[in-house]
Protein backbone atom coordinates (compact mmCIF):
# COMPACT_ATOMS: atom_id res chain seq x y z
CA UNK A 1 0.00 0.00 0.00
CA UNK A 2 0.69 3.62 -0.87
CA UNK A 3 0.26 6.79 0.85
CA UNK A 4 -3.01 7.94 0.71
CA UNK A 5 -4.71 4.20 0.08
CA UNK A 6 -7.55 2.98 1.73
CA UNK A 7 -6.17 0.13 3.62
CA UNK A 8 -8.91 -1.36 6.30
CA UNK A 9 -12.72 -0.50 6.96
CA UNK A 10 -13.91 -1.32 10.79
CA UNK A 11 -17.65 -1.83 10.83
CA UNK A 12 -19.22 -1.56 13.74
CA UNK A 13 -21.49 -4.52 15.25
CA UNK A 14 -22.85 -5.82 18.14
CA UNK A 15 -22.76 -9.67 17.37
CA UNK A 16 -20.39 -10.39 15.54
CA UNK A 17 -21.42 -14.02 14.71
CA UNK A 18 -24.25 -12.52 13.14
CA UNK A 19 -22.19 -10.33 11.28
CA UNK A 20 -19.38 -12.77 9.98
CA UNK A 21 -22.07 -14.64 8.29
CA UNK A 22 -23.96 -11.59 6.88
CA UNK A 23 -21.22 -10.19 5.08
CA UNK A 24 -19.63 -13.62 4.05
CA UNK A 25 -23.02 -14.69 2.42
CA UNK A 26 -23.56 -10.93 0.92
CA UNK A 27 -20.03 -10.16 -0.36
CA UNK A 28 -17.82 -13.27 -0.31
CA UNK A 29 -15.82 -12.28 2.30
CA UNK A 30 -13.54 -14.46 4.18
CA UNK A 31 -12.74 -14.23 7.69
CA UNK A 32 -9.87 -14.76 10.34
CA UNK A 33 -8.90 -14.10 13.63
CA UNK A 34 -4.93 -13.72 13.51
CA UNK A 35 -2.93 -13.90 16.47
CA UNK A 36 -2.95 -11.26 19.01
CA UNK A 37 -5.84 -9.76 17.11
CA UNK A 38 -8.64 -12.94 18.63
CA UNK A 39 -12.27 -11.56 19.55
CA UNK A 40 -11.82 -8.86 16.12
CA UNK A 41 -12.98 -10.65 12.93
CA UNK A 42 -10.80 -9.56 10.46
CA UNK A 43 -12.63 -9.86 6.71
CA UNK A 44 -10.73 -10.17 3.01
CA UNK A 45 -12.83 -9.17 0.07
CA UNK A 46 -12.39 -11.31 -2.69
CA UNK A 47 -10.02 -9.11 -4.38
CA UNK A 48 -7.39 -10.25 -1.76
CA UNK A 49 -6.78 -6.13 -1.52
CA UNK A 50 -10.07 -4.69 0.63
CA UNK A 51 -10.16 -5.51 3.89
CA UNK A 52 -11.01 -4.79 7.53
CA UNK A 53 -12.54 -5.72 10.54
CA UNK A 54 -15.73 -6.34 12.74
CA UNK A 55 -15.24 -4.06 15.91
CA UNK A 56 -17.43 -3.64 18.84
CA UNK A 57 -20.49 -0.78 18.26
CA UNK A 58 -20.05 1.64 21.10
CA UNK A 59 -21.14 4.82 22.40
CA UNK A 60 -18.16 7.07 19.74
CA UNK A 61 -17.94 4.21 17.38
CA UNK A 62 -21.42 3.77 15.14
CA UNK A 63 -20.42 3.84 11.71
CA UNK A 64 -18.17 2.61 9.32
CA UNK A 65 -14.43 3.98 10.24
CA UNK A 66 -12.26 3.88 7.02
CA UNK A 67 -8.22 4.23 7.62
CA UNK A 68 -5.73 5.52 5.21
CA UNK A 69 -2.22 4.23 4.73
CA UNK A 70 0.53 6.99 5.63
CA UNK A 71 3.54 7.25 5.68
CA UNK A 72 4.13 9.03 8.95
CA UNK A 73 1.49 9.67 11.09
CA UNK A 74 3.19 12.53 13.16
CA UNK A 75 3.55 14.34 9.94
CA UNK A 76 -0.26 13.79 9.25
CA UNK A 77 -1.51 14.77 12.38
CA UNK A 78 0.36 17.97 12.36
CA UNK A 79 -1.16 18.84 9.13
CA UNK A 80 -4.37 18.18 10.31
CA UNK A 81 -4.58 20.44 13.20
CA UNK A 82 -2.55 22.95 10.62
CA UNK A 83 -5.49 22.50 8.54
CA UNK A 84 -8.70 22.74 10.98
CA UNK A 85 -9.49 19.12 11.43
CA UNK A 86 -8.82 18.53 15.17
CA UNK A 87 -7.27 14.87 16.68
CA UNK A 88 -9.25 12.38 18.17
CA UNK A 89 -7.15 9.85 18.93
CA UNK A 90 -3.22 10.09 18.87
CA UNK A 91 -1.09 7.95 17.86
CA UNK A 92 -1.23 3.85 19.16
CA UNK A 93 0.48 1.12 19.16
CA UNK A 94 -1.18 -1.70 17.25
CA UNK A 95 2.05 -4.09 16.83
CA UNK A 96 5.72 -3.14 17.14
CA UNK A 97 5.71 -2.46 13.56
CA UNK A 98 2.24 -0.69 13.50
CA UNK A 99 0.70 2.36 14.59
CA UNK A 100 -2.85 4.13 14.21
CA UNK A 101 -4.94 7.74 14.87
CA UNK A 102 -7.87 9.25 14.42
CA UNK A 103 -9.18 12.59 13.32
CA UNK A 104 -11.94 15.00 12.14
CA UNK A 105 -11.71 16.61 9.14
CA UNK A 106 -13.55 20.36 9.56
CA UNK A 107 -16.64 18.95 8.51
CA UNK A 108 -16.75 16.45 11.61
CA UNK A 109 -15.58 13.19 9.93
CA UNK A 110 -14.27 11.24 11.89
CA UNK A 111 -11.26 9.48 9.24
CA UNK A 112 -8.98 6.94 10.90
CA UNK A 113 -5.21 6.73 9.84
CA UNK A 114 -2.01 3.97 9.58
CA UNK A 115 1.20 3.74 9.39
CA UNK A 116 3.48 0.50 9.34
CA UNK A 117 3.68 -3.38 8.85
CA UNK A 118 0.42 -6.06 10.27
CA UNK A 119 1.07 -9.25 9.27
CA UNK A 120 -3.04 -9.89 9.31
CA UNK A 121 -3.16 -13.32 7.54
CA UNK A 122 -5.27 -16.21 9.86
Amino acid sequence: MAHGDITHIDIPVSDTGRAREFYGALFGWQFGEPPGFEGYPMWQAPNQISGGGLAPRSDGFTQPRSYVEVDSIDDVLAQVEASGGTIVAPKSEITETSWYAFFNDPDGNTIGVYEGTTDTSA
